[in-house]
C-alpha cells in the first residue's frame, strides 16, 4: 500500500459504474489501466493509502510467476493447506446454497431517489468483480473465516520470519494524512497495516464490506482466541443518501473486549 497508485475504486468510472450496473463483470485489465492511467497518489515509498489497485497488480503478478490461473494457485497453496472446505473462488457472482441474503439501499444516491421513498433491494448477487483480483474473491462460511484467521495469526503456513514480516506492527509511525489522497493516514499503535491484514492493538483482523453485509474476524494470539462477526442490514441503518457504517466492527470489538478485557479499547472504532 505504499507503491502511491491510484485506487480505481474511487474513480468516477468505476464509482458510478458499480451502481448503475451492481452486476457487470470486470476484468483485471480494466481495473488496472484504469488505477495506472491517473496521477499518482504520492511518489512510491512516501506514504500509506490503501488501494485496490495493488491487489489486482498482484494477482497479475502472481499469475505470470506460478503460470497457473489465481484460484488455483489459492486453492493449492492456502485454502487446501488451510483446510477451508467451505471456501471457494468463483468469476461469477455465484453463491451455492444456503445463501445469506442481504439488502441495501446503496444506489439511492446514483439513482437520485429521494430521501422520503422507501428505497431497499436485495444485494446478494451483485458482482464483486471490481473489488480486488479474480481469483481472490471468494465465498466462505464463519467457520472458514475464523480458520483462516487463526492458519494467519498462528503462521500455520510460514516461517517464522514471514509470519513476522506480515503480522507485526512494522509500520507504526509511518504515514501521514494528505489532502490529495484520501486513503493516507499515519500508522498507529492502535491500527496499523500489517500484509493483508490491519493490526488493531495486539489483534489481528481483517473486515469486509459489500453489499449490504459486513463482517470481522480477528485472532489474539496472546490468548489463542478468534472472533468472527458476519452482520446484514435492515431498512433503517442507512442514511438518506444510501450511506451506511460497518457495524460488524463494533460487535467485533465489544466480543473481544467481553472475551479479553482491555486489548481493543484502545483501537476501537
Amino acid at each position: 500500500m505504499t507503491s502511491g497508485y491510484a485506487d480505481y475504486v474511487y474513480e468516477p468510472e468505476v464509482l458510478h459504474a458499480i451502481y448503475l450496473d451492481p452486476f457487470r463483470q470486470w476484468t483485471p485489465q480494466e481495473l488496472i489501466k484504469i488505477g495506472v492511467s491517473k496521477p499518482m497518489m504520492f511518489e512510491p515509498g512516501t506514504n500509506w493509502g490503501y488501494c485496490h489497485t495493488n491487489y489486482v497488480i498482484l494477482g497479475q503478478v502472481i499469475e505470470q510467476v506460478t503460470r497457473m490461473p489465481l484460484a488455483q494457485v489459492m486453492r493449492q497453496y492456502i485454502l487446501d493447506p488451510m483446510d477451508l472446505k467451505q471456501t471457494q473462488s468463483f468469476i461469477t457472482p455465484q453463491i451455492p446454497e444456503p445463501v445469506l441474503h442481504t439488502f441495501s439501499s446503496e444506489r439511492r444516491s446514483e439513482l437520485h431517489i429521494p430521501a422520503g421513498v422507501p428505497f431497499y433491494e436485495e444485494s446478494t448477487f451483485w458482482n464483486p468483480s471490481w473489488t480486488t483480483a479474480e481469483g481472490a474473491i471468494q465465498i466462505t462460511d464463519i467457520t472458514d473465516m475464523s480458520k483462516s484467521m487463526e492458519a494467519v495469526g498462528t503462521g500455520k503456513l510460514l516461517s517464522r520470519e514471514s509470519l513476522a514480516a506480515q503480522v507485526s506492527p512494522n509500520l507504526v509511525g509511518f504515514g501521514k494524512a494528505d489532502p490529495h489522497c484520501p486513503a493516507c493516514h499515519r500508522m498507529s499503535e492502535a491500527l496499523n497495516y500489517g500484509l493483508g491484514v490491519v493490526i488493531r492493538g495486539p489483534w489481528i483482523t481483517q473486515t469486509k464490506s459489500f453489499a449490504g453485509c459486513g463482517a470481522t474476524v480477528g485472532y489474539l494470539p496472546s490468548k489463542k482466541l478468534t472472533v468472527a462477526v458476519a452482520t446484514t442490514y435492515s431498512p433503517k441503518a442507512f442514511d438518506d443518501d444510501g450511506g451506511y457504517k460497518n457495524v460488524s466492527d463494533k460487535v467485533f470489538a465489544a466480543l473481544g473486549n467481553a472475551l479479553a478485557p482491555d486489548p481493543l479499547s484502545r483501537s476501537d472504532p
